[in-house]
């Protein structure tokens, strides 16, 4: 399987989905820990990937999604956005909807 492959499975076999540095509980940068601040806050579950174990797949996935930089938010499969993003939806309460409306059409 190729590393595109992998991406495509690992974003349609989770609802929400975080490309981070680190893991939630250890977050390996600042912008990684201030998203997983969000997620948490909406108390939720969330799947996630630590892109610093996953080389080729860090480059890759920059050019799947056409966004440069991470962490990068999917749900559903679609790219929410980064940091900055995350906590704006997070701050106007979307993000909240957005991830149990997510997780709720699966369960």
């Amino acid at each position: 399987m190729d590393v595109i492959d992998t991406i495509k499975e690992q974003l349609s076999g989770n609802d929400v989905l975080l490309y981070m540095k680190g893991t939630p509980q250890a977050p390996q940068c600042g912008f990684s820990a201030r998203t997983v601040q969000s997620l948490m806050a909406c108390g939720e579950r969330f799947a996630f990937v630590n892109i610093l174990e996953h080389p080729e797949l860090r480059e890759k996935l920059k050019e799947y999604s056409n966004w440069p930089t991470y962490p990068q938010l999917y749900i559903k499969g679609e790219l929410v956005g980064g940091c900055d993003i995350i906590g704006e939806l997070y701050e106007s309460g979307e993000l909240q909807k957005m991830v149990k409306d997510a997780v709720g059409a699966s369960a």
